[in-house]
C-alpha cells in the first residue's frame, strides 16, 4: 500500500489531466432526485374516513385510560398511607407488648395458671388482630379499622398493667408481713 501511495503522490501531474464539471455532476444528481420523486407514490391517509376513525377511537381509549389510572392511583396514594400508618403502629406497640409478655413468662412470681390465662387473652387478641389487618388490606373503611388496631393494642397493654399491678400488689402484701410485730 505505501508503494502505491508513492506512486500516486510522485505522479500527481499525470493523474490531474481531467477535472471534474461541478456544474454538469450536480445537474445529474438534482435529475436522478426528481425522478425518483416522480416515482414514489404517497397515499392521503387523512383523506380516510377509516384512518378518521380509528384515531378518535384511540384517542378515547387514551383519555380513559389515563382518568382510570389517576382515579386508580389516588387510590393507591390512600393505600399506601393508611399501610404506613399501621406499620408505624405495628413498630410502636407490637415490641412493647412483646417486651411486656417475655417478661410476664419469665416472672417467677406468678402462678402457672395466671400465666395461661394471661396468655389466653393474649392470644384471643392476636387472632382479633389477624383479623382486623385482613380487613385493613380489603380497604374497608380503614379509619375504622386502624382505631380498632390500636383498642387491640391498647387492651393488651391494659392486661398488662393489670397483671403487673397484681404483682406488685401481691409484693407489698408479703412485705408488709416482714415488718409486723
Amino acid at each position: 500500500m505505501d508503494n502505491f501511495e508513492k506512486h500516486i503522490r510522485e505522479n500527481a501531474a499525470q493523474f490531474d489531466e481531467h477535472k471534474a464539471d461541478r456544474a454538469k455532476l450536480w445537474a445529474q444528481i438534482s435529475a436522478q432526485l426528481q425522478e425518483k420523486e416522480k416515482e414514489t407514490k404517497v397515499i392521503p391517509l387523512w383523506r380516510s374516513s377509516l384512518l378518521r376513525i380509528a384515531v378518535v377511537i384511540a384517542v378515547i381509549v387514551s383519555v380513559a385510560g389515563f382518568v382510570g389510572l389517576s382515579m386508580f392511583n389516588k387510590n393507591s396514594g390512600e393505600d399506601q398511607y393508611v399501610s404506613k400508618e399501621l406499620l408505624e403502629i405495628n413498630m410502636h406497640y407490637k415490641d412493647l407488648v412483646a417486651y411486656q409478655v417475655e417478661l410476664v413468662k419469665k416472672n417467677p412470681n406468678l402462678s402457672e395458671e395466671d400465666k395461661a390465662e394471661f396468655l389466653s387473652f393474649m392470644d384471643e387478641l392476636d387472632t382479633e388482630y389477624e383479623t382486623l389487618r385482613l380487613e385493613m388490606q380489603k380497604n374497608l373503611d380503614n379509619e375504622r379499622v386502624l382505631e380498632a388496631v390500636v383498642a387491640n393494642y391498647k387492651k393488651r397493654i391494659e392486661l398488662i398493667q393489670r397483671l403487673l399491678q397484681k404483682i406488685n400488689d401481691s409484693k407489698k402484701i408479703e412485705d408488709d408481713y416482714g415488718y409486723t410485730l
